[in-house]
């Protein structure tokens, strides 16, 4: 119901027909962006809510798996917007096993920083356009999959292409014996 004068939103017209109650003090109605869940939801574009992020950023490096648990946990829910996330999150995610004494070494150290810069620095999303083409970019390395959902859509009156959303993962141990053109496959 964002985003469209009052008079074209199909779902109140419909609300109204079956007698269902829309509580306006809840609706936001005929704005061009606002916040939810941590994200900025516009017409074109979903963003990350700096102000989420600049909280995290003000926390010092995680000293016990709790902490690392939970700086993980909001890292992962923004994943979409953070290229090759599954890569930079790997030696962070190993220190939380329970058979793994907690250790910030300096890799993990740089991987840590790596992604508050990765939160701070993250593209817009664009929508998609279902009309449109998209472009699929994939890549696998030892330590991963990473793949990108791009579009080009006119953006200002020029075409942008942009990212849509990104995905990653760890490579699986036995994955990690496949060769390079047998793990592109798997993206």
């Amino acid at each position: 119901m964002v985003f469209a004068p009052l008079k074209n939103c199909k779902s109140i017209h419909k609300a109204a027909e079956v007698n269902i109650k829309i509580s306006l003090k809840k609706c936001n109605f005929g704005f061009e962006e606002l916040k939810a869940l941590g994200h900025v939801v516009s017409v074109l574009s979903l963003g990350i809510d700096k102000n989420k992020v600049a909280a995290v950023l003000l926390k010092p490096i995680p000293q016990n798996k709790k902490e690392m648990m939970s700086f993980l946990g909001f890292s992962s829910y923004y994943r979409q917007h953070l290229k090759d996330f599954a890569i930079l999150a790997k030696s962070l995610y190993r220190i939380c096993d329970q058979q793994t004494v907690f250790e910030m070494t300096q890799e993990r150290i740089k991987a840590y920083e790596k992604i508050k810069k990765a939160l701070t620095e993250a593209p817009l999303l664009l929508m998609p356009d279902w009309s449109i083409p998209f472009k699929l970019y994939i890549d696998a390395c030892g330590d991963g999959l990473g793949a990108a959902l791009h579009q080009v859509q006119i953006i200002d009156d020029k075409p942008t292409e942009g990212p849509v959303c990104y995905i990653s993962r760890q490579i699986k141990p036995t994955e990690a014996r496949y060769g390079a053109s047998q793990m592109e496959c798997l993206c």
